[in-house]
């Protein structure tokens, strides 16, 4: 017999043995009566509801068998038999057992949340019916997990304990095994560049002493992919168009610890730039679109280029009102020249207006005060800068975590959305505070305080006041209002009571009481510009000890030891930062001069200049620049800068490294201070792997510091700068900021105080 035969043949035999085992052959008869049996658990009107057939119907083998086929898809029961009794059916069921619990055990990369969840959308939960295929299923699908984390040695079994009232307990054993460490990736095929300078920009690569802390030498499928990415990027970057890479190749030891990685490429041409020019739809004048493309002919060809000149063309569109413009750069390559014209094809499509601004999540603060910071203005054409820039705005109050835009189509139309802002606001720990702390400068800190930068969600900033140190014991109340008027004109005062021992802080000793008010203003002069002035009264008695040196006295003998100060004090800035906390771009430049007016005890004016800049360097890596410039005089009567407006320099908020106040010139052992300072830092700052890319409480840095104090603006010496380096750490914890930095003099000289560690931090409760 031919063997296609023989296999049909015994094919329909097994079908006529499985219809034999699950419906028993009967004469159609006319269903007077239904019963199930076996169940325990399911319900007879599951049953029914899945049952094809009802009484009154008529069944024969044929509706049987389906029957048979219907119970069966449901996955409730292991087994299903059809039997008469005379003119009943008897419908014979064995179920499924239901999974009691599930156990999970050696899990580690993978935490128990996130697998039981995943478990659970797999159907392998608590209540569920039990299916051995599935067990099967979520063992690979945790194996395909722990492979993508390089875990190629997992190990995964199964244990499945019977319970009573058919249930079943089912055990999930995990040996994660070791991530599988790369031992070499190999370069094929590139003659332009060699591979060391290729893997440079890898995400991933052989061992060396920092993988402890980026983990590059552990194999990752998504790294890989990221790094064949970086690497197309490179060669288009450089005018190499036809790149491309033929084959990857990753072997695994035996023993599925170690890596090996071949990447075999194609360099191809390089391609130069011969024309570029616009096409479409323009709405905006050419030439004005044209400056924004920065590849030009004779240039080599940059896909990084060519693609930020794409985003430039659509934001600028973006500020018409064309918010879903398409910019497509088209290249038309020669490859016998290696030339390629690229001809950007503008379609701007319809210009979008807002119907409306919504705000959503502040649970506190008032509409008003959100609104008021917003830019975009409904009824007109929407403005992506104007929507970024009111989501800056929002998120620089300090009031929330998070603020979130979205811009959704109006259902119906084609040319408007809503713009909506989300926010997270942030806990009001600092609103009622009682506590006790300690700074390094200060020593112990007992305080008290009610301090409400929004104020019952008016916006407003109210803060009552007692602070007590070492150094000083400070009495005040303040209060200011950012809207003062519709235009954006803020309005506060301040009023307070002072003491402070000057000697408690390292520095030459005095005591100083000093009592006064103040009223300021402020006015935005554009979006990134404002101005800021205040006038007040001040009252200050100084007092000397026997510690107090000779220079200090004889200047009080020259001028006064008790004087009323009447202070202008005016300021600029230029802020463009976008964040209030931990900003990761924008400049903050400021200005200020603060002068006692004549008719003062004591004339004299302080004049400082600071400038501070954050560029983002990737998603978690942040690089800041900061640098200060202050000076002070006296003029009128007033013999010299009055020695308690000196500035000082060292500690945890100026050159780390140094302790507090420290720096300068010196008498008797003590800082004197100055009438001039420099000071500067460069920092990279970065959230550590533990605290995650987004947090928004806790950031580190690698700093250098640098500065020095000096008698006069005359005194100064660059010889004199001192530096140090260190990492530092800044926690927005629950009960207040915690500051830390761990620093190295580089040039300390003999007589200069230094401290490895530094600290600044409160408690409340």
């Amino acid at each position: 017999m031919p063997l296609l035969k023989i296999r049909i043949v015994s094919l329909l035999m097994g079908l006529a043995c499985l219809v034999s085992t699950t419906a028993q052959a009967f004469t159609a008869f006319r269903i007077q009566d239904i019963r199930v049996e076996g169940l325990q658990r399911i319900e007879v009107g599951t049953v029914f509801n899945y049952l094809p057939v009802a009484v009154g119907d008529t069944i024969d083998d044929t509706r049987a068998a389906e029957a048979v086929r219907a119970l069966s898809k449901t996955g409730f029961f292991a087994d299903v038999k059809l039997q008469r009794d005379g003119d009943s059916l008897i419908v014979v069921v064995e179920e499924r057992p239901s999974i009691s619990k599930v156990n999970l055990s050696g899990n580690k990369d993978l935490s128990s949340e996130e697998l039981t969840e995943a478990l659970k959308r797999i159907g392998l939960a608590e209540g569920r019916i039990f299916d051995r295929s599935t067990l099967d299923q979520v063992e690979r699908e945790l194996e395909r997990q722990y492979f993508a984390r390089g875990k190629y040695g997992v190990k995964i079994s199964n244990t499945v304990t019977a319970l009573d009232r058919n249930r079943v307990e089912i055990g999930l054993q995990i040996d994660e095994g070791q991530v599988a460490k790369i031992q070499e990736i190999n370069l094929v095929g590139n003659r332009r560049f060699s591979t060391a300078e290729l893997l440079r920009a890898f995400q991933l690569g052989p061992s060396t002493l920092m993988s402890l802390l980026n983990q590059n030498d552990q194999y990752s499928k998504q790294k890989l992919a990221a790094d064949l990415e970086t690497l197309r990027s490179f060669y288009l970057d450089r005018g190499y168009i036809d790149f491309s890479v033929d084959s990857t190749q990753v072997a695994i030891s035996p023993d599925k610890k170690n890596v090996y990685i071949t990447i075999t490429l194609a360099e191809g041409e390089q391609f130069t730039v011969k024309e570029v020019k616009l096409a479409g739809d323009l709405k905006v004048p050419e030439p004005e679109l044209k400056a924004l493309i920065s590849i030009e002919p004779g240039e080599l060809f940059s896909r990084r280029e060519v693609t930020e000149s794409a985003t430039r063309i659509n934001e600028r569109l973006g500020k018409e009102g064309y918010a879903f413009a398409n910019i497509n750069p088209v290249p038309d390559v020669d490859r016998e020249q290696r030339t390629v014209k690229l001809t950007f094809f503008v379609e701007p499509n319809k210009r979008v207006y807002v119907r409306r601004m919504n705000v959503s999540g502040n649970a506190r603060t008032r509409d008003d005060v959100l609104r008021r910071e917003l830019r975009q203005m409904e009824g007109g054409w929407i403005s992506t800068e104007q929507v970024n820039r009111s989501r800056v705005r929002l998120q620089r109050l300090g009031y929330f975590d998070e603020v979130n835009v979205e811009t959704p189509a109006v259902a119906g139309v084609d040319d408007q959305v809503d713009v909506n802002y989300s926010v997270k606001e942030r806990s009001s720990f600092g609103s009622l505070m009682a506590g006790v702390g300690f700074s390094q400068s200060q020593g112990v800190l007992l305080n008290a305080s009610v301090t409400q930068d929004n104020f019952l969600g008016t916006g407003k900033r109210v803060s009552a006041q007692i602070n007590n140190s070492q150094v000083n014991t400070i009495y005040s109340f303040s209060y200011t209002n950012p809207y003062y008027s519709l235009d954006g004109l803020s309005r506060g005062f301040r009023v307070f009571s002072r003491t402070t021992d000057a000697g408690q802080a390292d520095v030459a000793d005095f005591t100083a009481d000093a009592f006064g008010a103040s009223v300021n203003y402020g006015y935005p002069l554009s979006e990134f510009d404002s101005l800021r002035f205040s006038v007040g009264y001040e009252h200050t008695a100084i007092n000397t000890t026997s510690q107090t040196p000779q220079r200090y006295i004889d200047y009080l003998n020259s001028n006064t030891d008790q004087f009323d100060a009447f202070k202008l004090t005016m300021g600029w800035s230029y802020d463009t930062r976008n964040e209030a906390f931990f900003p990761t771009a924008g400049l903050l430049q400021s200005l200020s001069l603060e002068t006692a007016l004549p008719g003062s005890g004591l004339t004299y004016y302080k004049a400082t200049n600071r400038s501070t800049w954050y560029k983002e360097l990737s998603r978690r890596f942040t690089f800041s620049a900061d640098g200060e410039i202050a000076y002070g005089d006296a003029y009128g009567d007033t013999t010299g800068f009055p020695f308690l407006e000196n500035y000082y320099a060292g500690g945890i908020r100026s050159v780390r490294g140094f302790r507090s106040n420290s720096l300068g010139p010196r008498e008797n052992n003590n800082a004197l201070g100055g009438a001039f300072r420099m000071m500067g830092s460069l920092e990279l700052l970065f959230a550590p792997p533990f605290a995650g890319e987004n947090n928004k409480s806790f950031r580190m840095g690698a700093f250098l510091d640098g500065g020095n104090v000096y008698e006069d603006f005359d005194n100064f010496d660059a010889g004199e700068l001192r530096y140090a380096v260190g990492v530092s750490a800044v926690w927005l914890s629950p009960i207040g900021p915690l500051t830390f930095s761990l620093a190295k003099a580089l040039n300390d000289q003999v007589g200069d105080e230094t401290e490895i560690f530094q600290f600044s931090l409160g408690a409340g409760f």
